[in-house]
């Protein structure tokens, strides 16, 4: 319960939640370009047509830009040389060229979190504020004592999965969000942010709407597990599911090598089971 162990891609949901934050003060834009310098550099950088993408683009796994990591070729060619490899974890995701227009395909892509971490550090403005900003913003307000987000070796938060968190912490992120951003009476993440994470992206196509923003959401094929139910997921079995009608938050670690065939929400459905409708109003 209190050891720190690998989240996988739970942590892009705490990627936007400190992302959130910044939006919320006015540091940064939903709907606004993401004020990156792209790669490689030319002698002008005037009419990059990559400075079309915005934040939300990024959030919703739209950017448009050619994908690396969907490609299976993660651990040799993408995401993953700035995990083991000493690669630079910004400079990959913003080495890309634009192959859609932003906004209108969705692609499960890693560097596309990383460019909103790195448009995160560019709002945040020094190094020092921006490494101490997790814990100062997120970690230490909720209580979560033990967990470290890992950088590479150029100092950019690799909050696309490299993030180790006990079980206790990651209920605690999730009640976060059950709480509707509110935390022993103080918000720290607004009612719109939340909406903005659980609404299906409109560039979802092939996958009936399931994600937002960088948060997974329900198959509406689904009657057997409560509609409002949401989660953030991450590879070999890492889960944090927000169930809010029923004033639920599921963790569930795992170590789950290849295709096991665990399935989320059968799990979700057999806890709900255990918290009936009537027991959310009784428990108030």
């Amino acid at each position: 319960m209190h050891t720190k162990t690998r989240t996988w891609s739970v942590a892009k949901s705490i990627a936007v939640t400190l992302v959130g934050m910044l939006v919320d003060a006015g540091k940064m834009e939903l709907d606004a370009p993401l004020g990156i310098e792209w790669l490689p550099k030319e002698r002008s950088s005037a009419n990059d047509p990559r400075d079309a993408i915005t934040l939300r683009n990024v959030l919703n796994m739209s950017s448009g830009l050619y994908t690396v990591d969907s490609r299976g070729m993660e651990y040799a060619t993408g995401s993953g040389l700035s995990y083991w490899a000493g690669a630079s974890s910004a400079n990959g995701a913003r080495d890309r060229g634009l192959i859609r227009n932003p906004g209108t395909y969705w692609d499960y892509e890693n560097y596309d979190t990383l460019l909103a971490v790195l448009a995160m550090k560019n709002a945040l403005g020094d190094a020092t504020t921006y490494l101490e900003f997790p814990r100062k913003a997120l970690f230490d307000q909720i209580g979560m004592r033990n967990t470290l987000v890992g950088t590479d070796r150029f100092g950019d938060f690799i909050l696309s999965s490299q993030v180790y968190a006990s079980a206790r912490d990651l209920a605690r992120f999730g009640l976060l969000y059950e709480q509707n951003g509110m935390w022993n009476g103080k918000r720290l993440l607004s009612q719109e942010w939340i909406d903005f994470v659980r609404t299906p992206t409109t560039a979802a196509g092939q996958v009936n709407s399931l994600y937002g923003g960088q948060w997974w959401l329900l198959d509406d094929s689904r009657d057997d597990v409560p509609k409002d139910a949401y989660a953030a997921r991450g590879n070999r079995g890492q889960y944090v599911v927000v169930v809010p009608s029923r004033d639920l938050v599921i963790v569930r670690r795992g170590l789950d090598y290849g295709r096991q065939g665990f399935d989320v929400w059968d799990l979700t459905r057999e806890v709900v089971k255990a918290f009936p409708e009537d027991y959310v109003s009784e428990g108030e």
